[in-house]
């Protein structure tokens, strides 16, 4: 629905209307009393600034380069990026409902409306630098691009398809009404060429982009998806390495409340833990007080210290936010176990943006927040250098609580690799090799999550199109009816587990209010269960139980969605796991079985040329067309995933791909043999 502050000036139809040139809107300066993203780094010489303002000027007539080559000059200067702030709407965005978007498909329709609520001021980390989450995980690269590409959706017909470069709209090409209404590809990089250091410079040139997972995908629904794969992941985490399934009195401390990392304070609160979660940028800690997720805000560490006792003692599920850094948290953590011999936490992770650690992702305990971003802006290789020393400490003090027992896991943010690359003692117990790809502490899908990946379980997401909230309020009593549908019939006891916490979750959804931005729901399931909650949403359109079109999605970060060695992949031990044909084969697949918009991007949460992403959008409108769609797409889009991970020697996948070749006989898998008899292996001489 509107927001409160939604004024009339600038009209959806304006949004639509395409890039106005004649005559030019007035200069803009970007709004001062907002979060922004930091200035990038990207050292161009003075002939690479120049093509960086000519490759600007491109989306421009002659007679307006005049006027925008010396703005769009010091654009680079001042913030290392040519955003066109000139070109920004003069009002907050939301995903405006779409009966009221002016399309000729309502399937580019719901594009638009996913796009839009990816920059609703309440869902995105720097709206105005087209930033969702991540400190770079971008919608669009410019507000040029915003404005063509709105164009471009509201004026296309179903048998063409938008073509999207990095940013770019390419344009759109002639196509067929069963081809996708969009094909998006992000950071698409010739592999000796995908470095942190080519990525900003080629960012700052402006011919190319980090769409994150969802960002610019345009498929992310606020920090709600996170908040259920946190939830998920500290209950498990309670039962495999706590033995408990009762998370009272037990203190989960962690670091950042940003984008995606705000919602942890959330998901602590439904596990029903203590949630300690620091966030250096007041305004950042701030939004989520205000928003309802932080429930109680600290500044200064002896009053955090009485909060985490007095909160452990009540044993309630609650969570304190801490204005300050994370180092000093930990550090303060261990100060009161050498000096009492009580360990504070049980638990413990990192949610910065670490996979972007010197351009703002990660902060230095040495400064303050602004006084970090001045160094970071004056001197990024002191800030640099800070940051190494800064990840040097975290980690130090990390090793001393967990040798005291607390578990400690790497939550996909490349929060291990940047530390070892900063010389952190990461390693294992006698693995001397700066080079391994092991780690001290396992990342969350070794050891946690990527048993339940391999049962096909992973995040599926639903968007009500209307923003009606009763819409959603029926998908979730729909999904409750489907899941208890599914268990009633009988399944495996170890997937049933599954089902009944995704159905303890959908129950408690609407009573933690979930939604920012759009009317977005998220649970987890698996194949049966995907293809049953979409079919079920479909006859609920089609017979008038719901008002409007849904989109079905999912995070990227699934069975078969992304290849990273050190998150998704993870525990794929073939040696397998850093090829990327799982994530572009999805893509692929999913693009001629049914999917309205696809995507396909180099970077993630792990950092940029560390994963490749695969991901989705489709549209249910009841009909019987998008029924057969989602069933053909879904079938694939997790089957792809679970037979890579069993031909990896996985048994949950293969126990599972075997199930879904009962059920399907036109589902053919090559089935992995494995060695029994280890010592055949053994005795071979190399």
């Amino acid at each position: 629905m509107k927001p409160s502050n939604f004024r009339s000036e600038e009209t959806i139809r304006d949004l639509v209307s395409g890039l106005q040139t004649s005559p030019l809107p007035p200069p803009r300066q970007r709004t001062a009393n907002i979060a922004h993203a930091p200035g990038m780094i990207h050292n161009l010489t003075p002939d690479e600034c120049r093509l960086a303002v000519e490759n600007a000027l491109r989306y421009f007539p002659q007679e307006c380069h005049a006027e925008l080559a010396p703005e769009f000059a010091q654009e680079l200067r001042d913030f290392g990026h040519i955003y066109m702030y000139r070109f920004m709407p003069r009002e907050s965005l939301y995903a405006v409902p779409l009966q009221d978007i002016p399309a000729r498909s309502h399937q580019a329709g719901a594009i638009i409306h996913m796009l839009l609520n990816n920059l609703d001021p309440s869902v995105a980390q720097f709206p105005e630098e087209l930033v969702t989450y991540g400190g770079n995980g971008q919608v669009l690269a410019n507000w040029a691009q915003f404005r063509i590409v709105l164009n471009y959706l509201a004026n296309m017909t179903d048998d063409q398809t938008l073509v999207m470069y990095s940013g770019h709209p390419m344009g759109l090409f002639p196509s067929t009404p069963s081809a996708p209404r969009a094909v998006i590809t992000n950071g698409m990089m010739i592999p000796n060429y995908s470095s942190r250091e080519n990525y900003d410079r080629l960012f700052a040139l402006g011919v190319t982009m980090y769409g994150q997972m969802t960002a610019g995908s345009y498929c992310y629904i606020g920090p709600q998806g996170i908040v259920h794969g946190t939830t998920l992941t500290v209950l498990n985490a309670g039962r495999l390495k706590l033995g408990t399934n009762d998370l009272a009195g037990k203190v989960f401390v962690t670091a950042g409340l940003g984008g995606m990392s705000g919602a942890q304070a959330k998901a602590a609160v439904i596990c029903g833990c203590v949630g300690v979660i620091a966030e250096v940028s007041y305004e950042a800690l701030k939004k989520r007080y205000d928003q309802g997720w932080v429930v109680e805000m600290v500044d200064n560490l002896q009053d955090l210290k009485n909060a985490i006792i007095l909160a452990k003692k009540a044993k309630k599920g609650t969570s304190i936010g801490y204005h300050g850094n994370i180092v000093n948290v930990w550090e303060m953590i261990v100060q009161h176990l050498e000096s009492t011999g009580e360990l504070l936490s049980e638990l413990g992770s990192d949610q910065t943006s670490c996979h972007n650690p010197f351009n703002g992702g990660y902060y230095p305990v040495h400064y303050s927040y602004d006084e970090a971003q001045e160094v970071l802006k004056r001197d990024p290789v002191e800030f640099k250098k800070k940051v190494e020393e800064s990840l040097r400490r975290h980690v130090a003090a990390v090793n001393k609580l967990s040798d005291a027992g607390m578990y400690f896991f790497d939550y996909g943010n490349a929060f291990l690799l940047e530390s070892r690359r900063a010389g952190a003692n990461v390693n294992r117990p006698g693995d001397n090799d700066p080079n391994s790809g092991k780690f001290r502490y396992p990342s969350y899908v070794q050891d946690i999550m990527g048993d339940i990946f391999s049962l096909g379980f992973g995040p599926f997401r639903w968007v009500c199109t209307s923003g009606n909230p009763k819409d959603l309020e029926k998908t979730d009593k729909l999904a409750e009816e489907v899941m208890q549908k599914i268990i009633d019939e009988g399944i495996p006891k170890q997937i049933e587990q599954q089902y009944q916490d995704n159905m303890k979750w959908i129950r408690e959804a609407g009573k933690h209010k979930m939604v920012v931005g759009s009317q977005a729901r998220i649970l987890y399931s698996d194949q049966r269960g995907r293809v049953a909650l979409a079919l079920r949403f479909n006859q609920a359109i089609s017979y008038g139980e719901i008002s409007g079109p849904i989109v079905i999605s999912r995070d990227h970060h699934d069975v078969s969605g992304t290849d990273s060695p050190f998150r998704e992949t993870s525990n794929v031990y073939d040696g397998s796991a850093v090829t990327a044909d799982m994530a572009v084969q999805n893509c692929i697949g999913d693009s001629f079985r049914g999917a309205t918009w696809v995507a396909l991007h180099n970077g993630g949460g792990v950092g940029w040329g560390e994963v490749i992403n695969g991901g989705f959008g489709l549209v249910l409108d009841g009909s019987d067309d998008a029924g057969s769609r989602a069933q053909r797409m879904l079938d694939w889009d997790v089957s792809n995933g679970v037979a890579r991970r069993a031909w990896s020697g996985n048994d949950n996948a293969q126990t599972t791909i075997r199930r879904a070749m009962e059920e399907n006989h036109k589902l053919k898998i090559t089935v992995a043999n494995k060695v029994q008899n280890r010592d055949l292996l053994e005795n071979l001489k190399f």
